[in-house]
């Protein structure tokens, strides 16, 4: 049996609230205790139950996500914050990531991605939409160093290291990478925390902006 994942549902739409209860009380493994409207509703919530994961709108009415995200953590860093939005664009995404959301997702998900996110999330692992990957491209490139002080850690990886870190940096999840190089899942993590080990640093998210601005992946 897995351990049941608590989640609190935070967007101000009440039909949107309605779906995303309806497909996630579609595994038996994850139990909504509580759902917001707003940003300030959210916070409560999150001081009050200390969730496992926390599904919020990037677009709330009273507070901007990075504050939101911010004081989550705050009053329950135990907690992961999954983004959740219909906004394909690229310049939340790295905002609300460093206030420490680990996660980004688009509203179209299918609700059987939705739930694995959720899964994901609950254990520390990211998950970042496709199409979100791809919108940062443009945004990461700007900020590429020129000046060379950014050291190339990533010479340090084994070959099959850097296919996963290609990999991460398309949005593939664990799945998809051990699908794509014919390897398995517990590969593939074994291979991700070396990679991570290795760059310094401490996520997937980071790992597939290094990747970009480095010029490993390319649009």
């Amino acid at each position: 049996m897995m351990d049941r994942i608590t989640l609190i549902l935070a967007d101000d739409h009440a039909m949107v609230r309605k779906g995303l209860m309806a497909f996630l009380a579609t595994a038996a493994d994850i139990e909504v205790v509580a759902a917001a409207s707003n940003g300030m509703e959210a916070i409560a919530a999150a001081r009050q139950h200390a969730p496992d994961v926390v599904l919020l709108d990037l677009f709330m009415p009273d507070l901007p996500a990075v504050d939101t995200v911010r004081r989550i953590k705050r009053v329950s860093p135990r907690s992961q914050i999954v983004m959740v939005t219909s906004h394909e664009g690229d310049e939340h995404v790295v905002p609300v990531t460093q206030a420490g959301a680990i996660s980004y997702i688009l509203k179209d998900t299918t609700p059987e991605d939705l739930i694995s996110t959720v899964r994901k999330a609950a254990t520390g692992e990211s998950t970042l939409s496709p199409r979100i990957a791809k919108a940062l491209i443009s945004v990461v490139a700007q900020t590429r160093t020129t000046d060379g002080q950014t050291p190339p850690y990533h010479d340090d990886l084994t070959e099959r290291e850097m296919d996963v870190l290609r990999c991460i940096a398309e949005g593939l999840s664990n799945m998809g990478i051990a699908m794509r190089l014919g390897i398995s899942e517990k590969t593939v993590k074994s291979h991700v925390g070396n990679m991570l080990s290795k760059l310094y640093l401490t996520d997937r998210t980071q790992a597939a902006v290094y990747a970009w601005r480095e010029g490993i992946v390319r649009e």
